[in-house]
């Protein structure tokens, strides 16, 4: 139960609703216990009628009003449980809200590398399949278990009172249920705990296959994937299964008990009855006593199914709430701005970055991205990075949108520390286009608007935002323009599509600072060109940083340098890097040599 007290801070905010629905839970166990005591003194009345050769007339009339007060009763004590049940499930769904929310909000504010380290199927498991156990325990486990409660200890102290050998005897089974529970919530819990295991095995495999569904019908794996998918659907189903074994033997168990309880109770009562020391009532009354405790005591193994099913998935929610973020992010959950020192409106200044001996390191692998890097870059000036695959330049850009924080050395945004600023202020100001472009299942309008929230943004700025990023003609010939859906991840798009798009989306805002990370590798050369000219009037006044590959993309910034290895190699303008005849010039020359071999093809007769 301790990974449950994770929950005990939502039962106090939603307190009143737990304790009227334990209230309302007691009230209408003592109008369904009253039942039995009206049958009693029912049946007494009839066997005294017997005895004593009551009219008709005399014995209908008595019947019908008790036949009246047990309906009543019964009708009461219905209510009271739709009471109980609005309270106390209405509760569980309320909490349920809560948690999900706050799992979703730990989710975002987590860093980069925690979400490398953990595949999505997962993500997605925890904050639905386990929320959901979750809420079992808060909802009906916690209803029927003070339902329970009251019933053993309202029932128990009526029996007693009526005829405490009779209550012994009756109640002797209970002890034994009580081992039984003991061993057998161990066992399902660790059961449980392997289900939930595999369920987010199950999750992740569903989740990489569509979403890299063109890789794998392009490698016609099709038959390969489905044949691992029902390999790990068949573990799955060989431990749910079992699982489902554990509780099916534990009920027929708990029923056999309460079974032996109901023979134990006419044995002992009868005898009991025949020396005076009860009524034939009684015996009646107690029957429906150990009715009335049949469900609740066989309930004890769903509730305690339920308990451990929740404990297990708690705990496996808790690892992910309890693991912290390495960044300090100076601002609360769900981008909420904290007041204090360091919340400067970025209205006050120009987005100047400078990078001081910077070293990194990626905190999973260990691999060292950079080493020693020093730049400085201002408002309206461009500084192209450019360097083979593997030599640091996505790394600068994941630096200065925070996404991990420098090893050694120090980043200056506008002459403060990076680390000084509040990291969703900072965010806003960035317009980054990453290397691997990510649109939303969403429309075109959308997609772009998302740079600076949909309700901020009107058609007219998306429109213009196209314009800048060399897509909006096309736009203009999708079937329904701006409102054309577009598939998971894009899917519907072409590569060089999705890039303009995703340069419109991180212009849209008019940040202060600019990052395109490779972002124009889809498009050729022509067409890159034309996009850089649409853009150069907005680059104008803003803190540009390009990362390429090509050169083609980067020979018109102010300052160029060229990495290798996480090491400046060279650094200057294009035709200070060419005249050094160096690494940036062998890159030229081998990227020229490309772009003819590639011409020539394209001239080559068909054989």
């Amino acid at each position: 139960m301790k990974s449950l007290q994770h929950l005990n801070k939502y039962f106090w905010k939603y307190r009143w609703r737990l304790v009227l629905g334990i209230l309302f839970a007691v009230l209408s166990t003592f109008f369904g216990i009253y039942v039995a005591v009206l049958v009693r003194k029912a049946t007494d009345f009839m066997t005294h009628a017997v005895a004593e050769h009551y009219s008709f007339e005399a014995t209908a009339e008595e019947l019908l009003k008790y036949g009246l007060l047990i309906l009543g009763t019964t009708i009461i004590s219905g209510f009271l449980m739709f009471l109980m049940r609005q309270s106390i499930i209405v509760m569980s769904r309320h909490i349920e809200f809560d948690l999900k929310n706050e799992i979703f909000a730990h989710y975002q504010s987590l860093d980069t590398s925690f979400y490398r380290r953990n595949n999505t199927g997962d993500l997605m498991n925890r904050i639905s399949e386990d929320v959901s156990r979750v809420r079992m325990y808060i909802g009906p486990a916690v209803m029927y278990f003070a339902s329970t409660i009251a019933t053993i200890i309202l029932i128990s102290a009526t029996m007693t009172n009526v005829s405490a050998k009779l209550t012994l005897y009756a109640l002797f089974p209970l002890p034994i249920l009580v081992v039984v529970i003991y061993f057998v919530s161990d066992l399902i819990n660790r059961m449980s705990n392997k289900v939930q295991e595999q369920l987010s095995k199950l999750s992740t495999i569903a989740q990489e296959s569509f979403s890299g569904i063109r890789v794998l019908k392009a490698y016609a794996q099709e038959e390969p994937t489905g044949n691992y998918f029902t390999t790990e659907s068949g573990v799955y189903r060989k431990r749910y299964l079992g699982l489902i074994m554990t509780e099916a033997l534990f009920s027929p168990f708990i029923l056999l008990l309460m079974g032996l309880s109901t023979l134990l109770t006419i044995y002992v009562g009868g005898k009991l009855a025949i020396d005076g020391q009860i009524t034939y009532g009684n015996i009646v009354e107690f029957i429906i006593y150990i009715g009335k405790l049949t469900w609740p005591v066989a309930s004890l193994g769903w509730v305690t199914s339920l308990v451990q099913r929740a404990a297990a998935s708690q705990e496996r929610i808790n690892e992910f709430l309890n693991t912290k973020s390495y960044l300090t992010p100076n601002h609360s959950p769900m981008g909420k701005w904290k007041k204090g020192v360091n919340s400067i409106s970025f209205g006050e200044w120009r987005g100047e970055v400078e990078f001081k001996n910077v070293s990194f390191v990626y905190p999973n692998s260990g691999i060292k991205a950079l080493d020693q890097i020093s730049f400085r870059v201002v408002p309206g000036k461009s500084l192209a990075i450019i360097g083979k695959t593997g030599s640091g330049k996505s790394s600068v850009a994941s630096l200065i949108c925070r996404l991990y924080d420098v090893t050694e050395g120090e980043i200056l945004v506008a002459g403060k520390k990076l680390q000084e600023w509040d990291l969703h202020s900072v965010r806003r100001q960035i317009g980054y286009v990453p290397q691997d472009t990510f649109l939303f299942s969403d429309t075109v309008e959308n997609n772009i608007a998302f740079g600076v929230g949909y309700e901020k943004s009107s058609l007219g700025q998306v429109e213009q935002a196209a314009k800048s990023a060399g897509i909006f003609s096309e736009i203009e010939r999708f079937p329904d323009k701006f409102k054309t859906m577009i598939g998971e991840r894009g899917i519907t798009l072409s590569g060089g599509q999705k890039q303009r798009i995703a340069i419109a989306r991180a212009i849209i805002g008019s940040p202060q600072i600019l990052i395109f990370d490779d972002c124009l590798s889809a498009v050729d050369t022509e067409t890159e060109a034309e996009i850089l000219g649409s853009l150069r009037k907005i680059m104008m006044e803003k803190t540009t940083i390009l990362i390429s590959h090509r050169v083609s993309t980067v020979k018109d910034a102010s300052h160029i340098i060229a990495l290798d290895q996480g090491r400046i190699k060279e650094e200057g303008t294009h035709q200070q890097l060419m005249d050094k005849h160096g690494y940036y010039f062998e890159l030229y020359k081998m990227q020229m040599a490309d772009e003819e071999k590639k011409n020539d093809a394209e001239i080559l007769p068909m054989q």
